[in-house]
């Protein structure tokens, strides 16, 4: 059970738990499984041979291989102890400390999420804003995205990124100096320090802010998991600001994402040429103080 109160049975909370291993980031076509049949009764039904895996809509061969291979090595009660006895916990749809707003993306939205650091992840999102941007920023872009985090810290809103190196670091790094709040989004588990070089960083949101991941302890980072992890940042926070950005980016998918959902999508306009420079996006509207 989490610190927030339970919404599901303990044998919902473990068999989403094992699932967290079992399917990918942003599967949709599980999703909308999941919705259906809940996840005790999916979890079972990719460990049975009663061939009623094989009758859910969309399902092949080759996909039920898979999620038979993963769901066999998943052991949700070891992944439960690891991230408690790593100071975290792990978060369900119906909890307390569900963020509602996940649910916008529907049957994209995170099986959970697991979570290290002490404050409430629901009322850290509700006044939020993800500052996204180039890995390989300009020194420009870094000083905007520090003077961005901190600026935001002292008004009171919490600053999600991705922990990358480039603006996501400038950013967390600025929100931390002026001893705001921020939030990382990780595309591995929330014990794996990634990037390696931010493994000092990543322990000081742990205790003073907090580390956020749909995958399970000890899971390292793909390049399609740092794309939909992307989802999970626009969706959690009410607007997403893209610093710096080339044009096929992962940041510029956000505020595409951002936009999607409803939210605002905002830039900031740089003098630089270049592939750093910010490809145009549709600035919708500034955050007020």
């Amino acid at each position: 059970m989490t610190a927030g109160g339970a919404g599901e049975p303990e044998s919902a909370r473990s068999a989403r738990a094992a699932l967290t291993r079992v399917l990918e980031p942003g599967d949709e076509r599980a999703g909308r499984w999941l919705r259906q049949l809940g996840p005790d009764e999916l979890l079972r039904r990719f460990t049975a041979e009663d061939g009623s895996a094989e009758r859910l809509p969309g399902m092949t061969a080759a996909r039920l291989g898979g999620y038979r291979l993963r769901a066999a090595a998943a052991d949700p009660g070891r992944d439960l102890a690891t991230v408690a006895e790593a100071g975290g916990r792990f978060v369900c749809p119906g909890d307390r400390e569900w963020p509602s707003q996940l649910d916008d993306l529907g049957d994209a939205r995170p099986v959970g999420l697991w979570v290290r650091g002490r404050p409430d992840l629901r009322l850290w999102s509700l006044r939020s804003v993800a500052v996204v941007g180039a890995r390989a920023c300009t020194p420009y872009g870094a000083h905007m995205a520090a003077t961005l985090g901190s600026g935001l810290a002292e008004r009171g809103w919490v600053v999600v990124s991705g922990a990358a190196f480039g603006v996501d670091g400038a950013a967390h790094r600025g929100v931390l100096a002026a001893g705001g709040a921020t939030t990382a989004v990780l595309a591995c588990g929330v014990d794996v320090a990634y990037p390696r070089g931010h493994a000092e960083l990543l322990g000081r949101m742990v205790e003073q802010g907090l580390v956020v991941a749909e995958l399970p302890p000890s899971a390292h980072p793909t390049r399609s998991r740092f794309i939909l992890r992307n989802r999970v940042i626009a969706a959690l926070t009410r607007g997403t600001v893209v610093v710096e950005a080339a044009l096929r980016s992962g940041s510029l998918a956000t505020a595409r994402q951002a936009q999607r959902l409803g939210r605002f999508a905002m830039g900031v306009p740089t003098p630089l040429p270049g592939d750093a420079a910010l490809a145009p996006i549709r600035f919708r509207v500034a955050i007020a103080a």
